[in-house]
């Protein structure tokens, strides 16, 4: 189920900015392309997962089209234009709905405590206090969409058992009633924008209208049946006298009503004439007639008022105890616009209401226009915690700012505080800005990108890494369908990575020097980006340039510290109109990516010179042995500069041959420099002939006199290839593994010494076993067997089953199979070095 992409706004989304004046309040109609019978599904399952999840707002998400991301199809409780950085979210990233839709189990947070633990890229980005819980929607056993709930933080508690067993639930009973709607093979995905679902609020009496007709000539009035019940005479239709109306309306207002007269008379109208009714139990109401004469073909009087009875309740008595207060009143509706603010507001804000009303302060008011304010409504609308902060005017008076919300929107309370001004606070400031906060180009939405992006940044190492992150998690939340990122190498422009242009298209522009008349490429010289809002914009500018199918364009250099780097290509399907909010953000993340792009080139380099020395160091090839068959591999770790202290070597003698294995610790040149004397003392030793216990203690004694700091491990064997008998001799080393020919397999476990290093006096006894034909000797650094959450007998013991079911005639594949799964594992802590010996069997 895959639909159009709306037209994108800037962050990528659609729509306008998040507080953009004059900002449509109702969804555009690409929010209601989803099927009415799921829209119905959807809306009935939020609303109660909401409830029972103890929450005051949530959404579910559904895959999008590209399959890139997770989309916000429905929201509830929060309006669409605070979560609008939520809109689109990474399915790769190192979020609580991405992790939920990947793993297909539910993410519970309690608080910001825990999401900073779990999710510090997330909590980095949204710094509130409040609690979330996700839960998968399962159709035909397949995640299809997630369920989200924010609540309040809740501490170490946490959501109970039972609470969370009702939230599954209510989400199992969505995926069955999904289930009637997804055929096999159909993706069930989504590009629209949210559509809003209103949860229900408190019951309270609404404003009732009835319709009249008054023949101002008879004084006859017709009135239907709502405006009976309002003026409390009898039910029904009421066609009587106006003295029936009269002696329901109190005394001391009966003027306001013989007014509705003269007003009709004079002016044709009647606008909001206000007196006060008693109703059927004798209590006195207040409400307004409206109305319009309609004269007949003499215009000189008479005439019917035609019009309204409007029983206003509760409302009109709480707005003028609102105009009585010496605070200042206001009210928020969920998306942050203005309401409601009493006359005591204008005052102290110096703004007429009619510029208040409708419009975000933050944007009509200039003092208020810094990021820090509408941080704090924000911070307040989704943690749904009650918050306060004070504002200098351009007087220098101190105003204190007090919020109190709840899911519908937010009041606000105004005074004067006796907080002393200084010159700090002079022209408008806050007096304690939150923490991360102060004047910027951008709003809130924009900050969530560029911390978001910043924090993801920070794990990425080298170049390609940084390409990855740029790709997976800019992509999505900018709302582009392709990016393309070039770095600079000798004054020329190479593609680093790219995703979704078609096949060849970006071919011609490999290689380009810095002078081409190129956007990427003058982006990049003259240090400023190029935004195109349509295809002919960026054909005025570049008649002839190559199109693909987009409709829209940013070209962001990348610059660090004056150093170009490189070109940041985005592509968008949509026309659009990049906003200066959206301007600004992009300039700064291309700002970051730059120096990411850079510090990883930098640890590329340094990688690279680490790992020729490694190679330098180790082996290249073995001596021809007779009669033993020998074979070697080695993985560096996928963590710090991928360079580490495990060797080994074949070394021969008059006394045979010797297998020698061994790990320094740490992974970092000094390691590979230790490692590299190591094999070179082992290898001068062996070659004098000396027993491999004389061989293990003068190489301790070098090691321990070294003072290096640095341990290692060792495992030396010295072998007899004609009659199979082998010496062994360990310092802290694994033991090695024999497997005979039938399969079966054995450790070969004896006692040993210390690491090398610790003790300069310390003695290894050698251990004699004996090899047959046809056997394998396997020796291993820690690295192969070493599992998280397990011990190393547990990871020796899946080495030897390995050894024992990986049935093949070549020394060369087995070893190649016994690292082929750390080698697709990416995140390896530690190196791995493996080194086979086979005894051939008897022809």
């Amino acid at each position: 189920m895959a639909h159009d992409p709306p037209s994108t706004g800037p962050t990528g989304q659609g729509g306008r900015p998040p507080h953009a004046r004059n900002e449509p309040a109702g969804p555009t109609p690409t929010a209601w392309a989803l099927p009415e019978e799921l829209r119905r599904a959807f809306a009935r399952t939020l609303v109660k997962a909401v409830r029972v999840g103890g929450g005051y707002g949530g959404g579910i998400y559904l895959l999008s089209a590209d399959g890139r991301s997770l989309v916000l199809v429905m929201v509830t409780g929060m309006p669409r234009s605070l979560v609008r950085s939520w809109w689109r979210v990474p399915l790769s990233g190192r979020l609580p709905a991405a992790e939920c839709f990947r793993t297909g189990r539910g993410v519970f947070l309690n608080d910001a405590e825990e999401r900073v633990r779990r999710f510090p890229q997330f909590a980095a980005a949204l710094p509130y206090p409040f609690g979330s819980l996700c839960v998968p929607v399962r159709v035909a056993g397949e995640v299809r969409a997630v369920v989200f709930v924010v609540r309040a933080a809740v501490g170490r508690a946490g959501a109970a058992g039972v609470q969370r067993r009702r939230l599954r639930a209510v989400v199992n009973r969505l995926g069955t009633a999904l289930a009637g709607h997804v055929t096999p093979g159909d993706s069930l995905r989504y590009d629209g924008e949210p559509i809003a679902v209103r949860l229900p609020g408190e019951t309270i009496t609404g404003v009732r209208v009835g319709l009249f007709q008054w023949d101002l000539e008879t004084g006859t009035i017709n009135a239907d049946g709502e405006c009976c019940a309002i003026l409390g005479i009898r039910p029904g239709e009421y066609q009587g006298p106006v003295s029936g109306v009269t002696g329901r309306v109190l005394a001391d207002d009966r003027h306001e009503l013989e007014a509705c007269v003269e007003d009709a008379d004079r002016a044709g109208r009647v606008l909001g004439r206000r007196f006060r009714v008693l109703d059927r139990g004798g209590r006195p109401r207040s409400v307004e007639l409206w109305g319009r004469v309609a004269r007949g073909g003499d215009a000189a009087g008479g005439g019917r008022l035609v019009g309204v009875v409007v029983d206003v309740g509760q409302s009109a008595a709480a707005v003028e105890a609102a105009e009585r207060l010496p605070d200042g009143v206001f009210s928020l509706d969920q998306d942050g616009r203005l309401t409601y603010a009493n006359r005591r507001l204008e005052e102290l804000l110096g703004v007429a209401r009619d510029e208040l009303v409708g419009c975000y302060p933050w944007d009509v008011v200039p003092w208020l226009s810094d990021p820090a304010y509408e941080d704090r409504y924000r911070s307040a609308m989704l943690s749904q915690e009650s918050t306060s902060f004070v504002v200098c005017d351009p007087a220098g008076e101190s105003l204190v700012f007090y919020l109190f919300p709840d899911v519908h929107g937010l009041t606000g309370r105004v005074v004067r505080s006796g907080v002393p001004s200084g010159p700090e606070l002079s022209g408008g400031g806050l007096v304690q800005p939150p923490v991360g906060f102060g004047s910027a180009a951008t709003g809130p939405g924009a900050l969530y990108h560029i911390v978001h992006m910043a924090s993801v940044l920070t794990e990425a190492v080298t170049v390609r890494q940084v390409c990855d992150v740029v790709v997976d998690q800019l992509l999505p939340l900018s709302g582009g369908r392709e990016m393309a990122i070039y770095v600079v190498r000798d004054r020329r422009m190479y593609l680093a990575r790219q995703s979704g242009y078609p096949d060849g298209f970006l071919d011609e522009f490999e290689g380009v020097a810095l002078d081409a008349s190129l956007p990427g490429v003058q982006a990049l010289t003259q240090g400023v980006p190029m935004f195109f809002e349509s295809p002919r914009q960026l054909l005025a500018a570049y008649p002839g340039i190559p199109l693909d199918e987009m409709s829209a364009w940013a070209f962001v250099p990348l610059i660090a510290s004056g150093r170009q780097v490189g070109s940041c290509i985005l592509g968008f399907d949509r026309q659009r109109v990049f906003s200066a909010e959206e301007r600004a953000a992009l300039t700064a993340l291309g700002g970051l990516v730059a120096q990411a792009l850079e510090r990883a080139r930098l640890f590329d380099l340094e990688s690279a010179l680490a790992r020729g020395l490694q190679r330098g160091l180790l082996p290249r090839r073995f001596p021809e042995v007779p009669g033993v068959v020998v074979c070697a591999r080695y993985l560096p770790g996928t963590q710090g500069m991928e360079i580490g202290g495990d060797w080994y070597d074949v070394l021969t003698s008059e006394r045979g041959v010797a297998l020698c294995i061994g790990d320094v610790e740490g992974h970092n040149v000094a390691a590979a420099a230790v490692m590299g004397q190591l094999r070179s003392a082992v290898g001068a030793l062996a070659g004098a002939g000396l027993p491999p216990q004389e061989v293990m203690r003068r190489v301790n004694r070098q090691l321990a006199d070294a003072e290096s700091g640095l341990f290692a491990s060792c495992c030396y064997v010295e072998l007899d290839q004609s009659s199979g008998e082998a010496t062994m001799v360990r310092a802290g080393h694994l033991p090695p593994v024999l497997c005979h020919p039938d399969g079966r397999t054995e450790v070969v476990d004896a006692p040993g010494g210390t690491l090398l290093g610790v003790l300069p006096d310390a003695e290894y006894p050698a251990t004699t076993f004996r090899l047959a034909p046809g056997d394998l000797l396997a020796l291993y650094t820690d690295g192969l067997v070493e599992e998280p959450g397990e011990d190393l007998e547990h990871g020796i013991d899946a080495l030897r089953t390995r050894l024992a079911h990986t049935a093949t005639a070549s020394l060369d594949e087995l070893a190649d199979r016994l690292v082929g799964e750390a080698r697709r594992n990416t995140d390896r802590p530690d190196d791995i070095a493996l080194l086979l010996a086979h005894l051939p069997p008897l022809p």
